[in-house]
């Protein structure tokens, strides 16, 4: 299966370097590289440019705004995405194809993560701390798996099958919890899962965590990002539709798999 790589990116063409060389050196490369600029005012369409990645302009600043054009443009099989402090490990594409390939019944997966940038005493309790923490507390909320964006993959056919209801121009949510709502909405009581990797990690930035606020605006997000989509988004209901069957399938594999297609609420555009 081809495989296309989304970053979205605005002013921040140091990191984006970086990342881009991390995807240069994949035991498998992807078969295109596309980077959004949202509205950069550095090098950062320079620096994409320089290393071979297919660059799309979305001018609506905001990262659901800008990963959804990336989305759309791909034309891979399988669309991954990262953003543009995230360090990929070397099998980041050959590991996360071939989940596909393991699981046909996946729509998405995506992996464990750690803060290259974060003193070296705090890195493992970030990391469980906060991805660890993240995924089984949305998991918990989705009744099943989460996507984190900074490192995920999915199959185009299932983003085919949800573009028109993500709620691509909202800041006020995180993108990758409202695509996981929409994707969890495929799948939830039917053979299908969001796979979560704890073994593949990628390196990102703790930059989140030294600006003021910034728990406190993860934390709203987070909250409008299930309340957004009205009993859609309601904890109990979502595990109210969870097949038995494929709760135990999900967990036989290594965690909860996903829910019965249902429309969700109003949405901004």
């Amino acid at each position: 299966m081809r495989v296309s790589v989304v970053i979205p990116v605005r002013d921040d063409a140091r990191h984006l370097e970086v990342c881009l060389r991390s995807l240069a050196r994949q035991t498998v490369l992807p078969d295109e590289v596309v980077v959004v600029d949202n509205g950069s005012s550095d090098d950062s369409v320079a620096v994409a440019l320089a290393a071979g990645a297919r660059v799309l302009h979305q001018p609506v600043v905001g990262i659901a705004a800008a990963a959804s054009t990336g989305y759309d443009g791909a034309l891979g099989d399988l669309v991954g995405r990262c953003d543009a402090d995230s360090v990929l490990p070397r099998t980041w594409v050959a590991e996360l194809s071939r989940t596909f390939d393991e699981h046909p019944e996946a729509v998405a997966v995506s992996t464990g993560a750690r803060f290259y940038d974060a003193p070296v005493g705090l890195q493992r309790i970030l990391s469980l701390g906060y991805v660890g923490a993240y995924h089984v507390l949305v998991g918990a909320g989705l009744a099943h798996w989460p996507l984190f964006g900074s490192t995920m993959m999915m199959r185009r056919s299932a983003w085919e099958a949800v573009r028109d209801e993500v709620h691509r121009r909202d800041v006020g949510l995180h993108d990758d919890m409202d695509l996981a709502v929409h994707l969890g909405d495929l799948v939830l009581g039917q053979p299908g899962r969001i796979v979560w990797r704890r073994d593949v990690v990628t390196a990102i930035s703790a930059r989140p965590f030294a600006r003021g606020g910034r728990k406190w605006l993860r934390s709203t997000r987070a909250v409008r990002s299930f309340a957004v989509h009205g009993r859609d988004g309601v904890p109990f209901v979502r595990w109210w539709r969870r097949d038995p069957f494929s709760l135990r399938a999900g967990l036989a594999g290594g965690g909860p798999g996903g829910a019965r297609r249902v429309r969700s609420g109003p949405r901004a555009r």
